[in-house]
């Protein structure tokens, strides 16, 4: 029988080469793989370098049989293990990992597993922003056409707890991480939505980065390309067929804008299907993100009034470009999903639609090696004050100097009395951090909460 093993123990009483399979980390995706090997018979351990990782209770409870290593990652688990299977949270630097695929051990991840099992018909959205909305979408989109698909990847349930012989559409948001270890996956249609620095604290480059995020349009059946992004395009070739989104004039059989004097529509080539302002999400990039939508619904013959039907009345997600309420004429916007600069340079410009600066942006948290003088020509054109949370306070300073008046606040209650402080009725305030959250909150979701909270209190 396996047991738990912790730290400072020197000894296992089972010998390890007996487990060949090793989870590297344990939260949720590192609990589902774990699940999904002991479920189908393989023996597995499982490692973390927490003293307390965040499923280990719940592991414990479920698979009490199965080795667990917390601590910190020990030479011999790796050493014993054939097959390693990476959380998206571990970097394949890791010296262990790196070692381990010197002797040709497989490394693989979680969706690599979902690839070799799944039997339905597959579509993959990557990006550096949008993911959620457009996998959302599109969602609601197959449900409403009596498809019976299923969502989950970085969105939501892991992908391995998604399997089901019912199922007949998998729709999986997947990060770049998640990609790092995908060799399998080959989708009836994909997606990346944008690409945008982000993640530089993982990898040597934007290039790099990009790379990743390409993987997912090898042996896709239709790749769907943003025209408008040079990075993007640069990666059409891979799948076997391909159409296009843009927020210009399409051309050919292409999604995008034109403008008449009704208004602006979404299109497809000359036909125009929808006034843009029949959609409840606001912002010019949940346009980019209703043609992606409409664009992937399309390759597996969705019905085009039902997903119109659904772009009239999605109100999107909470925590991205989110409207929280409206105090004394002053709109409050959550976008806490925000966490990189192009994020939050699409969520400023979309915003932007009704008068020149007249948002005041609150921003801040861990960096992730990002170049913030990205944001210096929005926030000039689009805001009348920047104020300033968590570590990236000093970097943000010298990237925005000169841009637009720049406070400091110590807390999200704080900033939030500040961005009241300085504006009018006409306004909006805007939290879209261009950061992660980690030094001063849990996730992106407790530091949307903690600002939707702190504008309630605001003093009427």
């Amino acid at each position: 029988m396996n047991m738990l093993v912790t730290k400072g123990m020197d000894e296992v009483d089972k010998p390890l080469d007996e487990c060949k399979r090793l989870v590297v980390g344990l939260g949720k995706t590192g609990l589902s793989c774990a699940r999904f090997l002991s479920r189908n018979g393989h023996p597995v351990a499982v490692t973390d370098s927490r003293d307390l990782p965040p499923a280990l209770a719940e592991l414990n409870s479920e698979l009490p049989n199965v080795a667990v290593f917390v601590g910190g990652f020990r030479p011999e688990i790796f050493a014993a293990a054939d097959q390693l299977i990476v959380s998206p949270g571990v970097s394949l630097k890791e010296p262990l990992l790196q070692q381990a695929a010197g002797r040709n051990a497989e490394i693989i991840g979680d969706i690599e597993l979902f690839a070799r099992e799944a039997a339905a018909p597959i579509i993959v959205i990557t990006g550096s922003n949008g993911k959620s909305t457009v996998t959302t979408l599109l969602g609601v989109m197959a449900r409403q056409a009596g498809i019976n698909a299923v969502m989950g990847g970085n969105l939501g349930e892991p992908a391995l707890d998604l399997l089901d012989d019912r199922v007949e559409l998998y729709l999986l948001e997947l990060s770049s991480f998640q990609l790092e270890t995908t060799e399998s996956l080959y989708a009836v249609a994909a997606v990346v939505l944008n690409i945008s620095p982000d993640h530089l604290d993982r990898y040597c480059s934007i290039e790099e980065y990009a790379a990743t995020k390409a993987k997912i349009y090898r042996g896709a059946e239709i790749g769907v390309i943003n025209r408008d992004d040079p990075m993007v395009c640069a990666m059409a070739g891979r799948a076997t067929e391909e159409v296009g989104f843009t927020l210009k004039e399409p051309t050919g059989s292409d999604f995008g804008l034109r403008q008449d004097e009704q208004g602006i529509w979404l299109s497809k080539g000359e036909e125009k299907l929808m006034l843009t302002s029949s959609m409840k999400l606001p912002g010019s990039h949940n346009h980019a993100n209703a043609l992606a939508a409409l664009a992937l619904g399309e390759a597996i013959s969705l019905p085009l009034p039902g997903m119109l039907d659904v772009l009239r009345n999605f109100a999107g997600l909470p925590h991205r470009t989110q409207f929280i309420t409206q105090r004394l004429g002053v709109d409050w916007y959550n976008d806490s999903k925000g966490t990189n600069t192009g994020a939050t340079i699409s969520a400023l410009y979309g915003l932007n639609h009704e008068g020149a600066c007249r948002t005041v942006l609150i921003a801040g948290g861990v960096a992730k090696g990002a170049d913030f003088t990205a944001l210096r020509s929005v926030v000039t054109e689009t805001t009348k004050g920047v104020v300033l949370i968590g570590e990236a306070t000093e970097l943000l300073e010298e990237s925005l100097a000169g841009c637009a008046p720049l406070y400091r606040a110590e807390t999200m209650e704080e900033a939030v009395k500040k961005a009241a402080e300085l504006t009018t009725s006409g306004d909006r305030v805007l939290l879209s951090p261009a950061c992660a959250s980690f030094d001063m909150f849990d996730n992106y979701q407790q530091r949307g909460d903690a600002f939707t909270d702190a504008v309630k209190r605001l003093a009427p």
